[in-house]
């Protein structure tokens, strides 16, 4: 019998092995007590100025880790300057945010709350405030045996929630693991058309992206009025213009708008532009559909989240500024 089993195993390993990407898998949670941390303040609007914008306002776990905005909103109703990319499977890519600027999850999560466009407090705000609420206090402890409260320990528990919130068991990856009726001929013959036309090239990894950056725009230039310059602005060279983080692809039909400016409304749109500049390929019609079926295998399941009881302010805690229209030159 233990044979018998060896060999299945085998066979559904030759068969995800025989394609170039890997099925998403579930995460070792290796320190619980800081997951759980990470989890109260992932969803915690305190860590903002206003006392109203959380990590999940952007990142909304119950719609695909995406707010589905074109451009997010931020404090004071400010537009942010570009798509907010999902936060599911976010572990393991090459960098993260569009221009890869931040380089993990913790040094991510660190950046919108002192950003003036989206959570609009400071560090060592966030820290005063979380440190003033007692009931937090237990929460640091247990996830590093104190209660110290500083900005390394709040964004590194935000990173390692964010790294369990991975969506295993998608239909795609059943068919990468030997259940060849897990996805239909159409959809294959989409997943055949993907790859032959070249998309895995920098779609690829178990995210199906996340691990390069691309210039938008490859075969023709790509037309927008989003200012974004992308990579550019870190590097300062020109060349770097308009190259970006290739975006995952898990549970993509959840996750529209599309692209880096929020510009493609629809899959097929999506579809149809990226074949154009990148490729050089225009699809027909049932050529886009296959495509756009076989992205729709790639949805697997959502995080079960029970959302957190957070605790209540403490006697000390900061006053935050009433949510009001920002004042005039503010």
């Amino acid at each position: 019998m233990t044979a018998v089993v060896g060999l299945l195993s085998l066979a559904s390993f030759s068969a995800s092995a025989a394609e170039p990407v890997d099925p998403i898998e579930p995460v070792e949670v290796k320190n619980p007590a800081l997951v759980e941390l990470g989890k109260m303040l992932f969803f915690e609007p305190r860590l903002s100025r206003s006392g109203f914008i959380s990590c999940n306002s952007c990142h909304n776990l119950a719609t695909g880790g995406v707010d589905n905005l074109k451009t997010s909103i931020g404090d004071y109703w400010a537009q942010g300057p570009i798509n907010s990319p999902t936060v599911l499977n976010s572990y393991g890519q090459i960098a993260q945010f569009w221009n890869g600027r931040a380089k993990t999850l913790a040094e991510q999560a660190a950046g919108p709350i002192a950003n003036p466009l989206e959570m609009g407090s400071t560090h060592e705000h966030a820290v005063k405030v979380i440190s003033s609420i007692p009931g937090y206090a237990e929460y640091f402890k247990k996830a590093f045996g104190d209660e110290k409260v500083d900005i390394a320990r709040i964004t590194e528990a935000i990173g390692e929630f964010e790294r369990t919130l991975v969506t295993p068991n998608a239909r795609f990856d059943k068919w990468l693991k030997g259940d060849k009726n897990a996805i239909t001929a159409e959809e294959l013959k989409g997943y055949e058309l993907f790859k032959s036309s070249g998309c895995m090239i920098c779609h690829n990894g178990a995210q199906l992206g996340g691990q390069s950056f691309q210039k938008m725009g490859s075969i023709r230039p790509y037309q927008t009025t989003n200012t974004d310059e992308g990579v550019k602005a870190i590097s300062g060279r020109d060349q770097d213009r308009m190259t970006f983080k290739v975006p995952l692809l898990r549970n993509v039909e959840l996750t529209y708008p599309y692209f880096h400016d929020g510009e493609a409304e629809t899959l097929e749109e999506a579809v149809e532009v990226m074949g154009d500049i990148q490729l050089g390929k225009r699809y027909t019609k049932e050529e886009t559909a296959r495509i756009v079926a076989f992205l729709k295998t790639l949805t697997g399941d959502q995080p079960k989240i029970v959302y957190p009881v957070l605790p209540p302010n403490g006697p000390d805690t900061p006053k935050f500024e009433p949510w009001a229209p920002k004042p005039e030159g503010k």
